[in-house]
């Protein structure tokens, strides 16, 4: 089902499952999924200033990943996050501090997944960390995404 993403089922301490109740009135086990991904990603288009980003993710849920990172002031970024595993995909909404050095600038910040498809239809979180770097030579990002969600 979620092949290489599921984490251990387990609640608060490690004790039972949390349950959640179905449209049937059946509870059943949330699942956590742990998601620690780096992606190496390469500038596709820029459209003022949005780095629209794509390369391939490695980690819990490997394979593409799109992200169209905007430069909203001096200090913030806001980021669309998109994750291609085998199987669906998941999509979310970062936010970030932002800070311009030399020769690279860094963002660090927040993800929240908002939606999913396929196996990953009903995954959502919030709080997870988003970070990364921005070449300034080609505008080539380099990001990572860590925490835990559910589905």
């Amino acid at each position: 089902m979620l092949a290489g993403a599921v984490g251990a089922i387990a609640g608060p301490g490690g004790g039972p499952p949390a349950l959640a109740a179905s449209s049937h009135g059946v509870a059943l086990a949330a699942r956590a999924i742990s998601l620690n991904e780096s992606a190496r990603l390469h500038l596709t288009s820029r459209h003022g200033f949005t780095l629209n980003e794509q390369g391939s993710a490695s980690g819990s849920v490997s394979g593409p990943m799109y992200v169209h990172l905007t430069i909203v002031s001096t200090t913030r970024v806001v980021a669309e996050v998109n994750f291609y595993p085998g199987g669906g995909s998941i999509s979310g909404k970062a936010t970030a501090s932002y800070r311009r050095g030399s020769s690279t600038a860094s963002f660090s910040g927040t993800l929240s997944i908002a939606r999913g498809t396929g196996s990953y239809a009903h995954v959502r979180g919030s709080g997870l960390s988003f970070s990364g770097t921005i070449r300034r030579s080609d505008e080539a990002i380099a990001v990572q995404v860590h925490g835990e969600a559910s589905e």
